[in-house]
């Protein structure tokens, strides 16, 4: 009603430019007037009939006909409302240019798109009065071009219902996956029966289940401290499982209407949550959290000030002073409209998420976007049809191995009014391979589990791809590397030396690959005199002594164990196979030993901590019958002095 009495106000500047109505039948004027009162007076069905009845006495009375399209576009009988703005086009197209536009979103939400087209583009031709209405046509013309060709390009698209050990007669919604793909964690909203809050009818707690022997197991809910009183949802969980952020509401240390939370786990136990802090919550909105397998990075949504629109995605970084000032993602991912359920996956180079802002099918669509060499974020691509609809599909996460994406839906066909589902995600929407590594850490001596941070950095650049750490209790880690890339893998602990190993994806991928998780553990060798390890990431030019340059990563490495202990004296040794003359292999063995010498001095190590020595082929550790065994003593070690 409040938007009809501000159509009235709008209108009668028109009629006065006019000094009359489109009309000069005093009847019909009369009865007009008539009806504007009843709508004062908020009796609509009675004001409905006066128009009805000027209509009658004048057919060409257009301001009948607008009041009409607009009362019924309210009552949403989208029907009657369209036959009344063309009507008003009919008689004279310039007269009310807004017809135009409600008719572009009229017959965009019927699935006419090319007349929808029509009508935002005949809107643009004789409208100049607004630059936000024209911005809003020329998104519909975008939005109708896009729903044309994506209903006549549909993606394969078959959900599958979880089934009744996931889904109930409540709402389940907001699924998180491990990287193994074992455990999902999702929010499940069911009528408050306990410790009933005045005005909050409704609960929403985190549930959990295990994927053994093909399917789901029955969930159940997470225990306290995780789940408490008070609602608890849109949470994710990082990729090894032990660490999970979450998002809690009216909290009484929380900054604003809804704040972030994290949580960390050790053994089978669950930390008490804890505020993210002033960095990242505000008195505004935030919620939705995604972690990266960086183990720095989280991305999340919010509509605090500085945004773009409503609700838009924003990242904070972790570093040693705590949660960074979260940035934008900016322009490419959002826009003036809502961003929300932002999933970065496990490859941290495709982002999914939620947004009725760039076009779509209406209400709320999926997106993906691919992070470009740069840095920056790519232009998001729509799932397609039948993925998104008129509806809104939200809640998106898609496996390591890019196959299957899991969302949550309203569809027919539940087991209650909103379910989990799963389904093959489209091959051009899929993303970079993800492998899951996992296994413990030990100590080397006494076999002993390891708490150890490990980092997993590309051989090439340098940079840290994946970052987690190994739990105290049990030693086991787990961790997601995309394909295509060969790595360095760093375990480091207090007290032992580092752990370093190689492991190349760069050619692991072919037509006949499945998806399975590798099995690396780790023995963490003490820091003891006599203790030695084989730099197994340092490597040299063929028959030379000049480092290479993939070298660095490990190198530096030493830098930092040496520097975070500043007793320890090491011996750096060479050796070689058993090709070529024992001389020669002798002096390449003390100019490779020295090379790594020099590098470490260089870098400010002092050289008295430091010697080298030249074992040639004198101490093989495998067999040099095979390509194999000559490649493992080929090496250069660190010898605690």
């Amino acid at each position: 009603m409040k938007k009809l009495l501000i159509l009235l106000a709008i209108l009668a500047p028109l009629s006065l430019l006019a000094q009359r109505y489109t009309t000069s039948n005093a009847k019909a004027i009369k009865m007009f007037e008539k009806g504007k009162n009843f709508l004062y007076q908020s009796r609509g069905d009675e004001a409905v009939k006066c128009f009805y009845e000027c209509l009658s006495l004048d057919p060409d009375m257009i301001e009948a006909d607008i009041i009409l399209a607009e009362w019924f576009f309210d009552a949403k009988d989208y029907a009657k409302s369209k036959q009344h703005y063309y009507a008003v086009v009919q008689k004279r197209p310039d007269f009310f240019t807004i017809a135009w536009m409600q008719l572009g979103d009229l017959e965009l939400n019927d699935g006419n798109y090319g007349e929808a087209k029509a009508n935002y583009e005949q809107f643009l031709k004789l409208d100049r009065s607004n630059a936000d209405r024209h911005k809003a046509a020329e998104q519909g013309i975008r939005c109708a071009d896009f729903r044309a060709y994506a209903v006549a390009h549909p993606v394969d698209f078959e959900p599958v219902n979880l089934g009744p050990d996931i889904n109930t007669k409540d709402d389940e919604y907001l699924p998180a996956l491990t990287v193994d793909g074992l455990t999902l964690i999702y929010t499940r909203r069911f009528p408050r029966t306990r410790n009933t809050i005045p005005g909050l009818n409704e609960e929403e707690d985190f549930y959990i289940s295990s994927f053994k022997d093909g399917s789901w197991t029955p969930s159940r809910r997470m225990a306290e401290p995780v789940n408490s009183f008070d609602n608890e949802g849109a949470q994710c969980i990082s990729q090894d499982g032990r660490i999970m952020f979450f998002t809690a509401c009216g909290r009484r240390d929380g900054a604003g209407r809804c704040d972030l939370y994290m949580c960390t786990r050790k053994g089978d136990r669950w930390s008490t949550p804890r505020n993210l802090g002033p960095a990242v919550n505000t008195g505004a909105w935030e919620s939705q959290p995604s972690f990266s397998i960086d183990g720095k990075t989280l991305y999340f949504v919010s509509d605090r000030a500085g945004g773009y629109g409503g609700m838009d995605i924003w990242k904070t970084v972790y570093g040693q002073g705590g949660w960074s000032e979260p940035v934008n993602l900016g322009p490419t991912i959002n826009t003036s409209g809502n961003e929300m359920s932002p999933f970065i996956h496990y490859d941290d180079q495709t982002l999914y998420f939620s947004s009725n802002g760039h076009p779509g099918m209406g209400d709320m669509d999926l997106f993906c976007s691919r992070r470009q060499e740069d840095g920056t974020w790519g232009k998001p691509t729509n799932l397609g049809f039948p993925i998104n609809t008129d509806a809104a599909e939200t809640n998106l996460i898609v496996s390591a191995d890019g196959h299957t994406a899991y969302y949550s839906s309203d569809r027919e066909g539940g087991y209650g009014k909103q379910d989990l589902y799963s389904f093959v995600l489209p091959v051009e929407q899929r993303p970079v391979i993800t492998l899951c590594m996992k296994g413990s850490v030990a100590d080397a001596k006494t076999g002993n589990p390891l708490s150890a941070q490990i980092q997993v950095k590309d051989m090439t650049t340098g940079n840290i791809v994946a970052s987690t750490s190994s739990d105290s209790h049990s030693g086991l880690y787990q961790v997601s590397l995309p394909s295509g890339l060969d790595y360095v893998i760093h375990a480091t602990a207090k007290g032992y030396l580092f752990y370093s190993e190689t492991y190349r994806l760069n050619n692991s991928i072919d037509e006949d690959w499945t998806w399975k998780a590798d099995t690396v553990d780790i023995a963490m060798v003490p820091i003891e005199a006599g203790q030695r390890i084989a730099l197994k990431n340092v490597f040299f030019e063929t028959n030379k002594s000049e480092i290479l340059e993939a070298s660095e990563v490990e190198l530096n490495t030493i830098v930092d164990i040496l520097q975070k202990n500043p007793t320890l004296h090491v011996e750096l040794g060479g050796h070689t196979d058993n090709v070529g003359s024992p001389a020669a292999n002798q002096k390449l063995s003390e100019q490779r030993a020295f090379a790594v010498y020099s590098f470490l001095i260089q870098q400010g190590i002092p050289a008295e901590r430091l010697t080298y020595k030249g074992y040639g082929e004198s101490q093989p550790v495998a067999d040099n019958g095979s390509e194999e065994g000559r490649q493992q003593n080929r090496r250069t070690e660190m010898k605690v002095m």
